[in-house]
């Protein structure tokens, strides 16, 4: 029996009490001051928390990117070890602040009621808020606008196991977190190198002076657009793709193994359209020839081609005579074939979500998030 079952069996055998979160915590909604004052953004010595400085410093923040005057703040600041969670907008994100500070309208300020504060180690609450961001995301209002149904936001129940428990689990999550990111931090750093790797590979690939001839993108496959926008919403087993990647599922297919060229929004970005699938108007489907061209050697080749810089308009948009004339290097099918094997094993290693490095960093925090869950699960007390 470890550290924490003993503490578990001996302070709460029969269960834990659990509260709402407006009997626990004093809430208020964050606001951004008037841009249009001038002496509310000057000299700033209030921290002024955005989704951005969780993006960018985590989730346990003592300072912000953005400052705001004392003169900008309406009543009180929001206290030092805060919970604030986000409930409009980006829904599902939340950081533990530990000094005084203000936060924008996307954000709600959790601050614990005096009278509980001896009961609760305030890290336990903040690992309990990720069972709350979850929360969060099944209790949306229905409406055009992502936002948190503040009813039930308030009926959400926080467990309040004894002290010691609290702490003991705080210790494991700690260790465990820096473990976690240290462990990603490795992968990550060998998924950029290996990026990098796979794009000098890319390139020298392609470009390689070996038994071929340069050819025009439009002499090797026939570029059409897809057809229509409307996705069926009772979905079907072909994929249906977009400009860039998968928007839904049909019943009908209009291509099969090809790469695909963002036409309108994401215009220039290339897509791999695996097996049979339909593109829609907003993507260019590009058939090989496959006398001429191998269907994945011209998904590489389109990659390299930089088509972003042909993109026009204020509505990006790409229109396939204005990539059809782009040159690329086609050698003998033979060696298209071995350029292929070469730069798909480079491909999955980078970017394929179900093995590989991604998929690694993705286990990693699948495992986290799985035994933060079970450290953070009690029995009910009952009356």
């Amino acid at each position: 029996m470890n550290k924490l079952e003993q503490l578990l069996q001996e302070l709460c055998p029969a269960g834990v009490e659990y509260k709402e979160l407006s009997t626990i915590f004093n809430t208020r909604n964050g606001y951004t001051p008037s841009k249009s004052n001038k002496e509310f953004w000057e000299n700033g010595t209030v921290p002024w928390f955005r989704m951005e400085d969780i993006r960018e410093n985590g989730r346990i923040l003592s300072r912000a990117t953005q400052m705001v005057s004392r003169s900008a703040v309406k009543g009180e600041l929001f206290p030092a070890n805060s919970i604030i969670v986000a409930t409009s907008a980006t829904i599902g994100e939340h950081a533990l602040i530990t000094v005084p500070s203000l936060a924008n309208q996307r954000f709600t300020c959790l601050a614990l009621k005096p009278e509980h504060q001896h009961l609760f180690n305030i890290k336990f609450l903040f690992y309990y808020c990720f069972r709350l961001d979850q929360y969060c995301k099944e209790c949306l209002n229905q409406s055009n606008f992502a936002s948190v149904d503040m009813k039930k936001f308030a009926k959400f129940r926080f467990p309040i196991p004894p002290l010691p428990v609290q702490c003991e689990i705080v210790q494991i999550l700690d260790n465990f977190t820096e473990l976690t990111a240290e462990l990603t931090a490795e992968l990550t750093a060998e998924l950029t190198a290996r990026k990098k790797q796979y794009e000098y590979y890319h390139d020298k690939l392609l470009t390689s002076n070996v038994i071929g001839e340069y050819k025009k993108i439009g002499e090797v496959c026939n570029l059409h657009y897809g057809k229509g926008n409307k996705i069926p919403q009772n979905g079907g087993q072909y994929p249906v793709y977009g400009c860039n990647g998968i928007v839904g599922y049909t019943d009908i297919f209009n291509s099969e193994d090809a790469p695909i060229v963002g036409h309108i929004g994401s215009a220039g970005s290339v897509t791999w359209g695996s097996g049979k699938h339909f593109v829609t108007y907003n993507g260019t489907v590009c058939t090989p020839y496959r006398d001429i061209v191998l269907s994945r050697y011209l998904y590489h080749v389109l990659i390299s081609a930089n088509l972003e810089n042909k993109v026009k308009g204020n509505q990006p948009f790409l229109s396939a005579s204005d990539f059809s004339n782009i040159r690329v290097y086609v050698p003998l099918l033979a060696i298209q074939q071995h350029i292929v094997a070469i730069l798909d094993s480079f491909d999955a290693l980078c970017n394929d979500l179900t093995s590989g490095l991604p998929a690694e960093i993705a286990a990693r925090q699948k495992q986290y998030e799985y035994y933060r869950d079970k450290l953070l699960t009690f029995k009910e007390l009952t009356a």
